[in-house]
């Protein structure tokens, strides 16, 4: 099946938004820009750009977590907070990511996923611009939970809709993106928050969704949530400009439409529903390393990492605080080159034992600094050694525990249940990731050495968690991954 073949004038009819504009070129125009509509008009490239473009809401989500690492102090002081008071703020982000990933499932299912994204741009703007103008602690608040809301929603839409358009041989890497750049977006915070004041970072922060809400208009929304809302001419003109005009998709196009034909546009599921293994299971792994990934305390890190340089006698924390986010985007960027090539389930093992070593490594050196004199040359060592293991955590995390368990969510959860399914995962993920941040000032205050323990343990039960219960994604379609659960 050529697209081609359905248009004698060469000219793609199809709606604006679920298309994108930029492919509506007919063949005079395509024959114009010569080689360089052919280069568009290659599958690949097409999703690659589709990719980069939808990738503005990870660095908007990014930007939010580290923004709170390098304002801790201006921001305390600028507004007379209490320590407790900007533990409250850290956290309104989670609390509103809650609310963002109870609504998202039903949001993406109704009006797309492109229309999510728009509708999840909206609010963090708004949100960096209350922030930006706070002059008291309230402001402050509702800023963040509208930045948070936005970022619930982006923080499912995104990976389900790069796995709903990639090809089965990309869908690992171009998956990776998606925590690729939530890494960038943790690191230009780190940055800019060196050279610039707090109210001016916030400003700052409102970029990405500025940029994101008009480039939407100019890419295809996913073929299997077209599909699966019988749309089907939109659906296949999707598939087509995704795989390149020149491209048979004939065979994906069939086992698409096999995939949802046993669902019905307007089905509901059930609570009940879910204690088939069908759905139970998926959703149990879904649910499972989402949680997880939370529970290292790996966000303990990247918003309080100033602190906790500081803590281990890091004279310019700051400075080391935006190594470790340089250092997180050079590991995730190989693992968007791996996880295509390893699979999934070695790099959540390999992950989740280097993390468990690391956090050892931490809390021992933390241990060590209670008990030695500030002039002792031993002092000095832990704080190297809580260093490195900073460091060594933050690579393994994002050598798979970071980036993986958001693929497989996006790959494992059954077409009919998505909504419903993604949006628990993803409201426990968030629910996790508020408790984490909540306790984490309060949890370093009580014991630094005794913290990292507790983020031990669980990492280790992480490791025992993916070797038991944790299926191989790698090279499979959407469609037999989700059929194997059956």
């Amino acid at each position: 099946m050529s697209f081609r073949d359905e248009s004698d004038d060469g000219n793609l009819r199809k709606p604006f938004l679920h298309t994108g504009s930029w492919y509506r070129m007919g063949s005079r125009q395509s024959s114009i820009m010569g080689s360089s509509a052919h280069a568009l008009r290659d599958g690949s490239i097409s999703v690659v750009l589709c990719v980069l473009i939808v990738a503005l809401g990870p660095i908007q989500f990014g930007f939010t977590c580290g923004y709170s690492s390098p304002t801790q102090a201006d921001i305390i002081s600028d507004l007379n907070l209490s320590i407790s008071e900007f533990s409250l703020f850290g956290s309104l982000s989670n609390v509103g990511a809650m609310v963002g990933a109870i609504a998202s499932g039903q949001i993406a299912e109704y009006i797309g996923r492109k229309g999510s994204l728009m509708i999840a741009a909206i609010p963090n703007i708004i949100g960096w611009l209350a922030i930006s103008f706070a002059k008291d602690s309230s402001f402050l608040f509702m800023g963040r939970l509208l930045e948070g809301f936005g970022v619930g929603i982006i923080s499912y839409v995104v990976p389900v809709y790069i796995a709903e358009i990639a090809p089965q041989n990309m869908r690992g890497s171009l998956g990776s993106v998606n925590q690729l750049s939530v890494t960038i977006g943790i690191m230009l915070a780190y940055l800019l928050g060196l050279f610039v004041p707090w109210r001016v970072l916030a400003v700052l922060g409102v970029l990405p969704c500025t940029i994101l809400i008009p480039a939407l208009f100019f890419i295809p929304e996913s073929p299997r949530w077209l599909a699966k809302m019988g749309m089907t001419e939109e659906f296949e003109t999707s598939l087509q400009v995704l795989r390149g005009f020149d491209t048979d998709i004939s065979v994906e196009v069939h086992d698409i439409k096999r995939a949802v034909a046993s669902t019905s546009r307007r089905s509901t599921i059930r609570f009940a529903d879910l204690r088939r293994k069908r759905y139970w299971f998926p959703l149990m792994v879904g649910i499972g390393l989402l949680v997880l990934q939370q529970l290292s305390g790996i966000n303990a890190v990247l918003f309080y990492s100033s602190n906790i340089f500081a803590n281990a006698g890091i004279s310019n924390s700051n400075v080391a605080t935006f190594g470790l986010g340089a250092i997180q985007v050079i590991a995730t960027g190989i693992t968007t080159w791996l996880v295509d090539k390893t699979g999934r389930r070695l790099l959540l093992i390999v992950s989740s034992a280097g993390m468990t070593l690391s956090l050892l490594l931490v809390s021992v050196a933390f241990y060590m600094e209670g008990f030695l004199a500030v002039d002792s040359p031993l002092y000095s060592l832990s704080g190297i050694l809580s260093l490195v293991g900073l460091v060594t955590l933050v690579i393994a995390f994002s050598l798979g525990m970071g980036p993986i368990p958001w693929i497989i969510m996006s790959e494992i959860l059954p077409v009919n249940i998505k909504g419903l399914a993604g949006s628990i995962a993803t409201l426990a993920n968030w629910l996790i990731s508020w408790l984490i941040t909540m306790t984490a000032n309060l949890l370093l205050n009580w014991s630094n050495g005794g913290t990292f323990t507790i983020y031990t343990i669980v990492s280790a039960f992480t490791v025992a968690f993916v070797t038991l219960w944790v299926p191989e994604t790698k090279g499979r379609t959407l469609e037999e991954i989700q059929s194997s659960f059956r």
